[in-house]
């Protein structure tokens, strides 16, 4: 599939992103729902501008060849369809991206960090909870109802939900997951 044209607007894939109109419509879904909380909360507008530049960048790469992937992450651990974050963090940041926070969300969205500041966290919930997927629809659009006025909860439970599909699927699970697991659930995460 061809690269996404150059970006247009503050809010759009870099010139660099490669996905499908499908992943774009994903992208386009998880700005809307970043941005709808942000007014909610009352986010500073710096604030949410690093939320949606978050939000544009986690999976730019994620319909790249494995062989772009591996040239951006190499030897990242787990399974191939999650080098994609780790991927898209360091072309960004290569391209000038210096927004420590925001390349981390990147970067881990598809694990989640105990590290992370509030765009990581808006990130991975915004990710998982955006209405276009199609599971456990009335059980996550209750919880991005919820999100502006309870979102450490909501993130906690996105993260138990995340958590029980990864156990039931077999996979492995990454120390960065774990860890930002048991930092939710002693509550030592900022």
């Amino acid at each position: 599939m061809p690269p996404a044209g150059p970006s247009t607007s503050r809010h759009a894939l870099p010139a660099w992103a490669v996905v499908t109109p499908e992943r774009l419509g994903h992208i386009e879904r998880v700005a809307a729902l970043a941005a709808e909380w942000a007014e909610a909360m009352g986010t500073p507008d710096l604030e949410r501008e690093r939320w949606l530049r978050a939000v544009w960048l986690h999976d730019a790469l994620r319909d790249a060849p494995p062989e772009e992937l591996e040239r951006w992450a190499p030897g990242t651990p787990g399974r191939p369809e999650l080098r994609h974050g780790p991927a898209s963090a360091a072309r960004a940041k290569a391209e000038g991206e210096t927004d420590r926070g925001l390349l981390d969300a990147v970067r881990y969205h598809s694990l989640g960090l105990a590290e992370w500041d509030r765009a990581g966290r808006i990130l991975y919930c915004a990710d998982y909870l955006e209405p276009g997927r199609e599971f456990a629809r009335p059980h996550r659009a209750a919880l991005a109802r919820g999100l502006p006025s309870d979102p450490d909860g909501v993130l906690r439970q996105v993260a138990a939900d995340r958590l029980a599909h990864l156990v039931a699927s077999g996979w492995p699970i990454l120390d960065p997951t774990v860890r930002f697991w048991n930092s939710l659930a002693d509550g030592s995460s900022r």
